[in-house]
């Protein structure tokens, strides 16, 4: 019989740690229940002892996804043949295709007995999530094919073209104008020395990966990109946007306001942000509400907290949650253009500057000859 790790409340509010042997998550959390055990979390062990799920990966392993948009589509058909009497079968054994959410929400729905109807909801949700990521994919696509095909001009020039007609320059024997030194200089060290620089910017991807596989590195880097101008205030709200619409479809599949934040906490693509939404229900443990702690958090906007705060006091959260991240993902339609009305000119400007300065080095040499 399968053990599960497990972490939880007695019914005097103090912690709890142990193991307990049930054939299933949902009937180990069952059982835990009846002794007045609320669990706050909950992993399977495997044959040898280790946990199986949630186990460290290894930092470079290549792994097979799920696709957000065949997700949702699958979990649209599945609620039709759930709603025409066939049976679910567990999904908490494939991690790489059904996450923590999507496991949770399905027991929800056994446990309530409307398992369609929430795979149904489970099924916009992810459209909604596709729909969100492919927008800002399109938003990065088309600057990042112009830095590319950019850089791989003036590696071009600075390889091919330039070396030669500084060649023949050299051999006049005139003195060059600076511009030019300058220019012959450069493509000097970028003929002796590129596959140095190939190799750094390899480097610096794989530090950058290895280092956001640990907590203190991934917090770092999704606090770096909040930080970062125009692009930073897109994925804010990107993550905001996501917040509130997975609380909602938790909260609307009967899950309690705790277990839904420890699981948003875990889905959410943020580490600030998840660390915020561990720190919102530890606060809750506590006897504070959500919109408090979310107020006084920086990441999010004062709006936020008091729309929710408003919510919770009208019991219509679920709702006021749908419709905050309706209002940000027009918003992030808002700052997709203007991020790109913004990075284009910007690119072509620094493209210009560039291959403009190579020119000039080029022309000028040939000019004074032209004048002697």
């Amino acid at each position: 019989m399968p053990i599960f790790n497990y972490e939880a409340i007695d019914a005097k509010g103090r912690a709890r740690k142990g193991t307990v042997d049930a054939d299933t998550a949902r009937d180990a959390r069952e059982k835990l229940r009846r002794q007045e055990i609320r669990v706050t979390g909950m992993k399977r062990l495997d044959a040898t002892g280790g946990v199986k799920k949630g186990e460290r990966r290894p930092l470079l392993k290549l792994e097979r996804r799920a696709n957000p948009r065949e997700l949702a589509i699958l979990t649209r058909q599945f609620s039709t043949l759930l709603g025409s009497g066939i049976h679910a079968d567990a999904l908490s054994h494939h991690p790489g295709y059904f996450s923590d959410l999507y496991v949770n929400m399905v027991r929800a729905g056994e446990a309530s007995g409307n398992l369609d109807e929430i795979l149904s909801r489970l099924a916009e949700y992810l459209q909604k999530q596709a729909s969100l990521r492919g927008k800002l994919t399109a938003a990065m696509t088309y600057p990042a094919v112009m830095v590319v095909v950019g850089f791989g001009v003036v590696v071009f020039l600075m390889s091919y073209v330039v070396p030669r007609i500084t060649q023949i320059l050299s051999k006049k024997g005139d003195a060059l104008p600076a511009p030019t030194e300058i220019l012959m200089t450069i493509s000097s060290l970028f003929k002796q020395y590129w596959w140095m620089g190939l190799i750094g910017v390899v480097a610096a991807m794989v530090l950058l990966r290895v280092s956001i596989t640990t907590e203190k590195g991934r917090l770092w880097f999704d606090t770096t990109i909040l930080r970062v101008p125009v692009i930073g205030t897109l994925f804010q709200k990107s993550a905001i946007s996501r917040f509130t619409v997975t609380l909602s479809t938790l909260l609307k599949s009967g899950l309690p306001a705790l277990d839904s934040l420890n699981i948003v906490s875990k889905v959410v693509n943020n580490a600030l942000l998840s660390r915020v939404i561990t720190q919102v229900a530890e606060r809750i443990l506590e006897g504070a509400d959500i919109a408090t702690p979310i107020r006084k958090s920086k990441m999010f906007p004062p709006m936020v907290g008091y729309m929710i705060a408003v919510g919770e006091q009208s019991g219509e959260l679920e709702n006021i949650l749908d419709r905050i991240s309706e209002t940000y993902e027009e918003e992030i339609d808002l700052a997709i253009q203007r991020l790109t009305a913004l990075v284009e000119p910007v690119i072509i400007v620094v493209l210009a500057a560039v291959v403009g300065f190579i020119i000039l080095a080029v022309l000028l040499p040939l000019l004074q000859f032209d004048a002697l």
